[in-house]
This record gives C-alpha cells, structure tokens and sequence, in this order.
C-alpha cells in the first residue's frame, strides 16, 4: 500500500515546518513547506487553538491530502465566549448563552457520536459544567433539567 496516513495535533494556524512536524515529514520526502501551508490555511479560523489534522500522503507521488478534525468541546466553548481557561475546582467562572451552546453544537455535531442535536446539546452542557460555566445564569444541572 502506497498511502501513509499521520495525525497531528498542530497549534491552529500557526505550524510550522520545524519541530515536530519537520522530523516527521522530512524522511518521508514529502514537501513539508507546502504541507505545513495548507495545515495552516485550513486551521486559521481556529488560532489559538490545538486542532487534530490528518495528512494522508500517497508515498510513490508525495501528493498529499490534509483533513481537519475538530477542536476539543471546552475549547471551542472558550473561544465562542472569549475565555482563557476553565476552573477545575467546581467554582463558577463565566456564563454562556444557549445560543452559543448551540453555536458550539453545530461546529462540532459532524464530529459527535450523539444520535441527535438534542443529545449533542446535553453533551456540550456537561462540559460546560466541567470548565465552570453557568447557561443563562442557571446551573447547568437545572438547564439539562428543562430539556
């Protein structure tokens, strides 16, 4: 079989074809500037962020492909309510709006096992609950007591 298939957790547009990508990709022979390229430029919107990326490299022709993955649940919900980090003690650091909950659920759902938006929804709210986030001012317990 002539495909290799890598995954990468690369930083958001901002890879570079240095470490660790560089020691990976260079004996391969694969034009790692190019590929690095194209990581960044399907990433950029996510800056900031750690993305998953697949590279799937024909190894006769080098011609590559590059898929994104989706960010983490936590940090898609802190980039759509502008937080820097969570807390891990329980406490309460920020609110988000079901609207974004929701905002968060459509970027993410393709990449969900949740059987339907509903069930995708009560997933994104257990992580806002994890991170210490309150939705629309309420506990997320009675939020997901409501749905």
């Amino acid at each position: 079989m002539s495909m290799k298939t890598l995954v990468f957790q690369i930083p958001a547009g901002e890879a570079t074809p240095g470490p660790p990508l560089g020691t990976v990709l260079g004996p391969l022979g694969v034009p790692t500037p190019q590929i690095v390229a194209k990581m960044n430029e399907i990433t950029k919107e996510f800056k900031g962020m750690k993305m998953p990326v697949i590279l799937k490299v024909d190894m006769v022709t080098k011609k590559f492909e590059v898929e994104v993955g989706s960010p983490p649940t936590a940090g898609l919900i802190k980039k759509v309510i502008g937080l820097d980090k969570g807390t891990a003690d329980g406490s309460t650091v920020a609110d988000i709006t079901m609207d974004q909950v929701k905002e968060v659920v459509k970027q993410k759902i393709k990449f969900m096992n949740a059987p339907d938006e509903k069930a995708a929804i009560k997933e994104v709210l257990g992580t806002c609950k994890s991170i210490g986030l309150t939705v629309d001012g309420k506990s997320v317990v009675d939020v997901l007591s409501e749905l």
